[in-house]
């Protein structure tokens, strides 16, 4: 048992000093990519769920400077006009068409934003869907989660999403074409001690996603699921929502996640990891090294929910080893 210790570390510091050197805040594919393919964006007609802060925003602006065509979508519409006066490019501000959407309203509601947003630009539809709309919870341990906490978080970030999915996808497909672009997270790619829920619905979102694009790929339907680590976001008032007490952690900005999404999605990619180490590192051994990879998790597992309740780094290697006491 000692010895398969010291050869999992070994081969975990060592893929964490390759990736250090080799990528610094994506996988090797995405990296590879370098620019946006601007024709793939010009032009094109781009709705965004969850553009009133956070990643959301930054993704309206980025693409509003390439001359994307926007639609932009949140619960909350005075700061869907904020956003929308701060945009710049070919279209925007004045062409920035703003939707609100509650992806909790139900299938009757949801049809008929589906609906408005085919018919905001005059002979074309949308082009690209980006699901960036997500709730997600104050980290908790599996077994603590509430039934209100399940349904609130299924609701926006699984049946919501699919829901529009569904309603779209029909006119996407007489069209020929249609891309979905889907903000899912690293938590749905390993175990997310902390945040069983949230990492739940992400992967329900990239089982339902991937095999959508298997089976419409023919038909013209391209989806990127995009999977970030830790991102360091606003509030929309240019407040981090990080905050103070987890400064220690490495965070990639909200503006290098943007950047890299929409890089994934102009390249048409199928899905890609975005974050700094030791989160990517630990992606790569689960997915293929899946015993390391676990064994890893379940090592770091309670203490990363310890490390969470008291405001410290979760994502720290020193999970691994354990904290130090100090008397």
């Amino acid at each position: 048992m000692l010895t398969f210790f010291f050869i999992s570390l070994f081969l975990f510091l060592l893929l964490s000093v390759l990736f250090k050197f080799a990528i610094s805040d994506g996988d090797f594919t995405l990296l590879s990519k370098r620019h946006v393919k601007r024709e793939e964006i010009e032009d094109k007609v781009v709705w965004i769920t969850g553009a009133s802060r956070g990643i959301g925003e930054i993704l309206a602006k980025q693409l509003a400077s390439l001359g994307a065509k926007l639609i932009l979508s949140a619960r909350n519409e005075a700061e869907l006009e904020r956003v929308r006066k701060q945009l710049t490019g070919k279209y925007a501000p004045e062409q920035v068409k703003i939707l609100p959407l509650d992806l909790t309203s139900g299938e009757d509601s949801l049809k008929e934003v589906v609906e408005k947003a085919e018919s905001l630009f005059a002979g074309v539809g949308v082009d690209y869907m980006i699901h960036n709309a997500a709730y997600e919870r104050p980290k908790t341990t599996a077994l603590d989660v509430t039934e209100e906490s399940l349904k609130a978080t299924f609701n926006v970030n699984v049946f919501g999403t699919i829901c529009l999915t569904r309603l779209l996808t029909p006119f996407m497909l007489r069209r020929g074409r249609g891309h979905f672009v889907v903000m899912s997270s690293a938590a749905g790619k390993t175990p997310a001690p902390g945040q069983a829920v949230y990492s739940a619905s992400k992967y329900a979102l990239n089982g339902y996603f991937h095999t959508l694009r298997s089976e419409l790929c023919q038909k013209g339907i391209k989806v990127t699921v995009v999977c970030p680590g830790p991102i360091e976001t606003s509030n929309g008032s240019g407040a981090t929502t990080s905050g103070a007490k987890v400064s220690s952690e490495k965070r990639v900005s909200a503006e290098r996640c943007a950047e890299l999404t929409i890089i994934a999605a102009s390249h048409g990619l199928k899905e890609v990891w975005i974050s700094y180490q030791p989160v990517l590192a630990v992606m790569y051994l689960v997915q293929y090294m899946p015993t390391i990879g676990y064994w890893l998790m379940d090592k770091v597992g309670g203490r990363r929910v310890e490390a969470a309740e008291q405001k410290r780094n979760t994502y720290s290697l020193s999970l691994l080893f354990g904290e130090k006491k100090t008397a």
